[in-house]
């Protein structure tokens, strides 16, 4: 019965550790807007195709953008848009 409950219990904190890993800021901060990215044929490998960091910080990133993330930061206000679309990223006029 004891071997039960250690498996449970490691079961648990597994899922929790889990979960916080899955559902942390760091590792959301440009999911959708990358998934866009690669909708739209764009090869985007990481977060340094619009960022200077590997993993930005929510919040943080907008300090830490290279010259594509300036740029989409910059059709988002011109469109008027609440938030950047992956899919512009193939109209970036630079390299």
């Amino acid at each position: 019965m004891r071997t039960r409950g250690t498996r449970i219990g490691a079961m648990v904190t597994l899922l929790v550790w889990c979960g916080w890993i899955g559902l942390s800021a760091t590792s959301t901060a440009t999911m959708d807007i990358q998934k866009q990215a690669k909708a739209a044929g764009v090869e985007v490998k990481n977060c340094q195709h619009c960022h200077t960091v590997a993993m930005p910080k929510k919040g943080e990133g907008q300090n830490e953008l290279n010259d594509l993330g300036k740029w989409l930061v910059a059709q988002k206000d011109k469109k008027g848009a609440k938030v950047v679309d992956g899919a512009w990223v193939k109209d970036y006029p630079g390299k």
